[in-house]
């Protein structure tokens, strides 16, 4: 049998930077090449390099802590191929661009108002690293078999999470069978079909952000919309929503789109203030191979789920600064979603000291981000190095988070109880994991494990 091993570079016993390296008798593949996203130096430091040049990449999705780390992977000589579907390798092509400008354009910013004394900032990689990158994409439609060494073949199998998103089943000659989850998504969640079931696999490696947590039901979460939404018609306010560009964004613009049909909102206009949003909305328009019936059913109907007549696409920086003067009401839904970055910081440094404004948070936010910092409440921030008072509404939904909850992660998990084999848990707060590893044994998955962070783990097939 060969000699199989495990290494996470990233996500392991935290959520962000998903990098697990796969290794058969030398020969290594990764699991996603994602950015850690955390303290903006601990960020900087940690994203320069990956850590591991392998021989292939085989990437679960699009998102940037699953994605944003391909380019310094190709920038420190990378030439291999990267897996992907080709949703993903589409949203990729705008994602990572957008990283790159975002990185280029922080750094400027930031040097510019530097203290004197303080080293130059210089962005992790640039918009040829990630130009260069998309060179290397392989594409591969779900359920298609393909190689990814010797010996080695993968599929992607539907994961149901955003555009695209995959779980991967890696099957090695004499070896185990290993299924990555990426990120699993929800049953009956809008726009994408449902997660395809779990395979019999040997290993699993599963996320579990949400392993201790449930969301609320998306009906329950569209009366707190329209609350939201009438207070800042009652105050003339500014609705300010962090929202990841790819997946979030659309969902939400379909969710409002659903709700203004039945005149369920008030009406008032939103701005998708993101470059990135408008060409991933592009993306997700192009590929109705992954819709689900409902949204098939809302097409036919003569429904615009992405480019209703009250949504504008801001693309312009021009556009996006005179939101600043612009008097409410209004809805801004701009990236990132945990605020490190993106134009959401520069609306946050004009409007979170408004008491007239709400933020409203749709998903989560890793510890010691912006974003983490303003749903405790803390008084003050920082935003782009000026201390700002936190004096708007700070409001949360979590109806709309595109992971499985921890209800869903038991439901899809269940089989492996029966079947057996190594089950290890990624993609999760520390406490989070071990958390969800003792329920998982509790309901009878025997071999359970939280890996930690560079430590080698040999994979085996079932006793």
């Amino acid at each position: 049998m060969p000699d199989v091993t495990l290494q996470s570079f990233g996500a392991a016993r935290t959520v962000t930077g998903s990098r697990h390296l796969i290794t058969v008798d030398g020969f290594s593949f990764l699991l996603d090449c994602g950015l850690f996203q955390g303290p903006r130096r601990e960020s900087r430091e940690r994203n320069r390099h990956v850590g591991v040049v392998p021989d292939a990449v085989v990437l679960s999705h699009a998102h940037i802590d699953h994605s944003g780390a391909l380019p310094t992977l190709a920038r420190d000589g990378y030439r291999g191929p990267i897996h992907a579907t080709p949703a993903t390798r589409d949203l990729c092509r705008a994602m990572l661009a957008d990283c790159a400008r975002i990185n280029e354009g922080d750094a400027r910013y930031l040097n510019k108002r530097r203290e004197a004394g303080e080293r130059l900032i210089e962005p992790i990689y640039t918009e040829e690293d990630a130009e260069n990158t998309l060179k290397l994409f392989d594409t591969h439609a779900y359920d298609k078999r393909f190689q990814v060494g010797p010996g080695i073949h993968a599929t992607f199998r539907d994961a149901g999470h955003i555009l695209g998103s995959a779980g991967v089943l890696v099957e090695i000659d004499d070896g185990p069978t290993i299924y990555f989850t990426g990120d699993l998504g929800r049953r009956t969640y809008p726009i994408l079909r449902d997660p395809a079931p779990l395979p019999d696999a040997d290993v699993i490696l599963s996320e579990c952000t949400y392993g201790q947590r449930e969301h609320e039901p998306v009906d329950l979460a569209e009366d707190k919309l329209r609350a939201v939404l009438e207070r800042a018609v009652e105050r003339r306010g500014k609705v300010f929503i962090p929202a990841f560009s790819v997946g979030r964004t659309q969902n939400l613009i379909y969710a409002l789109a659903q709700l203004r049909k039945r005149g369920a909102i008030p009406e008032l206009p939103v701005f998708v203030d993101s470059p990135l949003a408008e060409k991933a909305t592009r993306a997700f328009a192009d590929h109705p191979e992954c819709y689900d019936a409902e949204l098939q059913d809302f097409l036919s109907e003569g429904g615009r789920p992405f480019y209703p007549s009250w949504v504008r696409y801001t693309a312009k920086r021009q556009e996006s600064i005179a939101l600043n003067e612009r008097r409410g009401p209004f809805v801004v839904l701009a990236g990132s979603g945990m605020c490190e970055g993106g134009r959401i910081t520069h609306h946050l440094k004009h409007g979170l000291s408004d008491p007239d404004n709400t933020v409203l948070f749709v998903g989560w936010c890793a510890p010691n981000t912006l974003g983490r910092r303003i749903i405790e409440r803390q008084p003050e921030v920082r935003v782009l190095r000026r201390t700002v008072r936190v004096r708007a509404e700070i409001r949360t939904l979590r109806a709309y988070s595109a992971h499985a909850d921890r209800s869903g992660l038991l439901e899809f998990l269940a089989p492996h109880a029966e079947r057996g084999g190594s089950l290890f848990l990624v993609h999760g707060d520390e406490d989070t994991a071990l958390a969800f590893a003792e329920t998982l044994r509790e309901r009878g998955h025997g071999d359970v494990r939280v890996p930690e962070p560079y430590a080698r783990y040999p994979l085996t097939k079932r006793s």
